[in-house]
């Protein structure tokens, strides 16, 4: 299963396809404004990302809906009947909610990930598409096409589950990228402090993790070097108004604190004590 990911990945056509959902999803968020609102749908408000949490509610509801079939088939009631049309609808419900949060996450992918992700969310549309028709039939009364519908889709949720899994599982999309448990406990040496004019910053090593360091609005800095989002290097960012700017996808820490001003990334950004000491920064862990 692994190697038809690997396969989806390398397919380059896909960007052509993608290129108008891409821009659809930019539209869609003009502005601050729409920087806010991106940010909540990546679960910024949360502390972690905001889709799983979604996508939990129609795998699960759905589950549930095959459940009350076959009990269905078995006993001359409709309480099964009814019990499987509520589990659709919740599971479309949550669905939206799915597709919203995942469409932001998505829009922050690149490469073979994102090729991923588009087939993944375009799998999850067909699943839906059949749960909605199986919803549609099942107005009136249970019919073995609805029955069929569901099934069918169900089988197809789990396919986009199973690429949801190898986005996150193997191409590491949602995981805390800056957690670095290496992080020296005792003041280190990390860098001259000639080494570090007034709006610079360097990428050092000290002990065994990959730090940023640098002078901002005279005060010194340091961080992980590794943005948490997906890893991206911030020695490579910009410095602005008292953060830096990860060179990626644009998620913004301040220098002095590591706290997140805005997304993708939910998660602050793990930030080093500083301190000056013959004629050396020193960092060790907060």
């Amino acid at each position: 299963m692994t190697e038809i990911a690997q396969a989806i990945g390398s397919q380059e056509w896909l960007d052509d396809i993608a290129k108008p959902v891409e821009k659809a999803v930019e539209r869609a968020f003009p502005g601050e404004r729409g920087r806010t609102v991106k940010d909540g749908l990546h679960g910024r408000w949360l502390g972690h990302p905001l889709h799983p949490v979604f996508t939990d509610v129609p795998i699960g509801a759905w589950m549930m809906a095959q459940v009350f079939d076959a009990l269905g088939a078995t006993r001359r009631t409709r309480a099964y009947d009814n019990a499987a049309k509520v589990c659709i609808t919740t599971g479309l419900l949550g669905a939206v909610g799915a597709a919203a949060t995942g469409l932001a996450d998505w829009s922050e992918t690149g490469r073979d990930s994102r090729r991923i992700g588009f087939i993944h969310g375009m799998v999850n549309i067909t699943a839906t598409s059949l749960f909605l028709a199986s919803a549609i039939m099942r107005r009136r009364r249970k019919t073995p096409g609805a029955v069929a519908a569901s099934s069918t889709g169900f089988a197809v949720a789990m396919a986009g589950a199973y690429l949801g899994g190898v986005l996150v599982y193997q191409r590491e999309i949602g995981p805390h990228h800056a957690l670095d448990w290496n992080a020296p406990d005792k003041f280190t040496r990390a860098s001259a402090l000639s080494d570090l004019p007034e709006g610079t910053k360097r990428k050092v090593r000290v002990g065994d993790v990959d730090v940023v360091v640098g002078r901002h609005q005279g005060k010194l800095f340091a961080l992980t070097e590794r943005c948490a989002h997906q890893g991206g290097p911030l020695s490579e960012g910009e410095l602005k108004d008292g953060a830096i700017v990860c060179p990626w996808h644009g998620s913004t820490f301040c220098v002095d604190s590591g706290k997140l001003v805005n997304g993708p990334s939910v998660y602050d950004q793990p930030c080093y004590e500083t301190r000056e000491r013959d004629g050396f920064l020193e960092v060790r862990r907060r």
